[in-house]
Order: structure tokens, then sequence, then C-alpha cells
């Protein structure tokens, strides 16, 4: 007798075993062997088949998914650890302005010159630092605001318009792309 093997694509099922349930199943030759082997297939082992074909389409979507979340997470870990590396390559040439200030400090006498060339430092730290998003608060002058700062102490108000007002700042607050990263703390009028 004559049939031709069933196609049983992802799952456990082997050749062999299909094999002998085709050939349990066989009882007459026809026109097309392949199409009477399939219908002579009891519910039972059609339902097997099937659920086989499932359990493998589910233990393979299960193996990606757990090959997606380490890869993601390694990503994460690798990110986390590198997220710094740009801010640090553009301090860098901070970091030799300084160096370099240090150096002149040591031989130099005019004063002037000095503060200029410390100032200058400053300002290129202040501008690499505002370029990745930090940026001060403006504090004086402005209503108290608990979200935004923090009182230290109340001085009475030099004048009426002051009171409930910041009139000093004893340390500059600061954001990062919009979000509060330092609160000021500030002396407000009473």
């Amino acid at each position: 007798m004559e049939h031709k093997d069933i196609s049983l694509e992802n799952n456990d099922l082997t050749q062999e075993q299909t094999q002998e349930i085709l050939d349990g199943n066989e009882s007459s030759e026809t026109a097309d062997p392949s199409e009477e082997t399939v219908n002579e297939l009891s519910e039972a082992e059609k339902s097997k088949i099937e659920a086989a074909d499932w359990k493998d389409k589910y233990v393979r979507l299960y193996a990606e998914f757990e090959n997606y979340r380490q890869r993601t997470s390694k990503e994460k870990i690798s990110l986390i650890s590198t997220a710094s590396e740009n801010l640090m390559v553009e301090l860098l040439p901070v970091i030799d302005d300084f160096e370099r200030s240090l150096k002149a400090i040591e031989t130099s006498s005019d004063v002037q010159s000095l503060k200029e060339g410390v100032d200058l430092v400053y300002q290129k730290f202040v501008k690499t630092l505002s370029q990745k998003g930090l940026k001060p608060m403006e504090s004086i002058g402005q209503p108290f605001d608990a979200e935004l700062q923090e009182a230290i102490t109340q001085f009475p108000a030099p004048t009426p318009e002051q009171k409930g007002q910041v009139i000093d700042e004893v340390e500059k607050g600061y954001t990062l792309n919009e979000k509060t990263i330092r609160f000021a703390k500030v002396i407000i009028g009473a």
C-alpha cells in the first residue's frame, strides 16, 4: 500500500510516530492516499497533533519573549552604566582649562588676569551644563513656592511688597530638562 507522510511541522510527534498512526488506520486504497490517510485519523489523534502544534507554538513564543526580555535587560544595564559618558566627554575640556588655570596661579602675580581666566572657565562650564539641559532657578524677588524652594529662615521684609517673597538665596536650585533636581534654599521676607 502506498501512502505519503503527513507533514507535521512544529510539533512533538516524530515522523516514525506519525507513520505508525497512518499505518494503523489504513483500510483501503483510493485515488489520493494522502487525503484518505488524513481523513482516517481519529478525532483523538487529530486533537493530539493539534495540541502538540499549539504547545510548540507556545514554547517558541515564550522562548522569543524570554530572549527579548534578556536582551532589553542587558541594554538597560549598558545604558545605565554609560549614561553619563557623553556628559563626561564634554566636561573634559573644562577640566583641562581648570588645570591650566591652576598652573597659571602658581606662576602669575596678576590677580586681574587670573580672575578673568577663572571666570572664562566658569562660563564654559555653565554653558556645557546648560547644553545638557541644566538650568538654574531664579528665586530672588519671586514669591515663595514650597514646590521649588526650601525656606531656611525668615527675616523682616525691608519693604511691604517683599513680604512672602524671596529676599536672599543661600543655595541655587536647578532643573534638568524641566525636572527639579535641587530645590533652592532661600530666605523669605516676613
